[in-house]
């Protein structure tokens, strides 16, 4: 412990009685000065946790000029979960292509393939154009062909639906950017449809959101409404206030 006061060295045959008992007293007194201390750290560990401070830190002696051991075993061990694995084994492969080496010496045999997967991504316009066929009945009417039904009579896929959706609610990103970006990735569509696309048939994810908080009060068995401070307009008195709510569902 620092600050510890060593007594000098005393031969044996020079120790009396008298001299014996005193280091018998410095030896116990150092010993609950060092409990002492210990205890009085682990008090202050203890303000410092309440008060949310950091303990503390326990730092070590340095081992600067000191040999190290078991350098060499450490070296070959490996940390746990550092064992490669393949990266690619799950993916789906949309397309394979074997390549040739540029020179093949005379008398080579094959022997086998090394693969290597590159993962890419492809944003490109995929335009389908459905001739629905009509036939004249003999009575003089007519019947036509009907679209998928996942098309649902737009003329914007599934698919671009979905980016749609996913870059605005999802990435945040605005109507404008966004109609930007269609346009640049080829898809001819206005600001008026962009904005339909967004907003119209959206009936049962409005629903959905109304009815979140009913289901939750009819499965939870406890309510708890907590205010951090902030200040609220109270509509029915015109004042701000301050609410706690917490009580149980019976």
């Amino acid at each position: 412990m620092k600050g510890t006061i060593k007594p000098p060295t005393i031969p044996e045959h020079e120790k009396s009685s008298f001299v014996k008992q005193l280091l018998a007293v410095i030896e116990q007194q150092a010993d609950i000065i060092r409990q002492q201390a210990e205890k009085i750290q682990q008090l202050s560990d203890e303000i410092a946790r309440l008060k949310n401070q950091p303990p503390k830190p326990d730092i070590r002696p340095g081992s600067l000029g000191k040999k190290k051991t078991g350098a060499s075993k450490n070296k070959t061990q490996k940390r746990p979960g550092s064992k490669k694995k393949s990266k690619t084994a799950n993916l789906e492969i949309h397309h394979t292509e074997p390549i040739e080496p540029d020179e093949i010496p005379d008398g080579s045999q094959f022997k086998c393939y090394k693969d290597f997967v590159v993962q890419d991504i492809r944003l490109q316009p995929y335009n389908t154009k459905f001739r629905l066929k009509v036939y004249e009945t003999p009575d003089g009417g007519y019947v036509i062909g009907t679209l998928p039904a996942k098309f649902n009579g737009k003329h914007f896929g599934p698919t671009v639906i979905r980016f749609i959706l996913y870059q605005y609610y999802h990435c945040h990103v605005t109507q404008p950017l966004l109609l930007e970006q269609l346009d640049e990735i080829g898809i001819d569509i206005s600001a008026g449809k962009l904005n339909d696309l967004l907003i119209e048939g959206k009936e049962r994810f409005h629903k959905e959101k109304d009815r979140i908080l009913s289901v939750g009060l009819e499965v939870s068995s406890y309510i708890n409404v907590d205010d951090t401070g902030a200040r609220h307009q109270v509509l029915w008195s015109r004042k701000n206030g301050h609410f706690l709510l917490s009580r149980p569902l019976v």
